[in-house]
């Protein structure tokens, strides 16, 4: 299994196994606190061999600089079933966020976990705007 591409988006959608993203990014920038993101995506491609065919736990998680979760981690289940002729097969999928509500300025982190292990991190900053003159 390898994770091909993992990442925050403002917006993703798959068309007939072509994975659409628009609008990547790691910092959200905010004049208050809390600062609420209205909406986001995480996009994820992960490539599977045809010795792991079967279903597939992923699970997606957003923590603080402290390690506690800010939301409800999301799991999905993904079942991987090959042709023949098929080595490896690629599993597209989207997690639209809406109303996401950062309590701190700093580091946060978007975890992805396949089968209840680590596999990739993104770190996501939420900066205070400048003040406007």
């Amino acid at each position: 299994m390898n994770v091909e591409l993992f990442v925050l988006c403002d917006a993703a959608t798959d068309y007939h196994g072509k994975l659409n993203i628009l609008g990547a990014y790691d910092t959200i920038w905010a004049r208050n606190l809390p600062a609420v993101h209205p909406l986001c995506a995480v996009a994820i491609r992960i490539r599977f061999a045809k010795i792991e065919e079967g279903e597939h736990k992923i699970r997606v998680n957003i923590i603080d600089a402290d390690g506690k979760s800010i939301l409800k981690p999301v799991e999905m289940a993904a079942k991987i079933q090959f042709r023949e002729d098929m080595t490896s097969m690629a599993a597209n999928m989207i997690l639209n966020l809406q109303g996401i509500k950062f309590e701190h300025f700093g580091e946060y982190s978007v975890d992805l976990a396949v089968d209840s292990r680590h596999e990739a991190s993104l770190p996501l900053f939420i900066n205070q705007a400048p003040a406007q003159a």
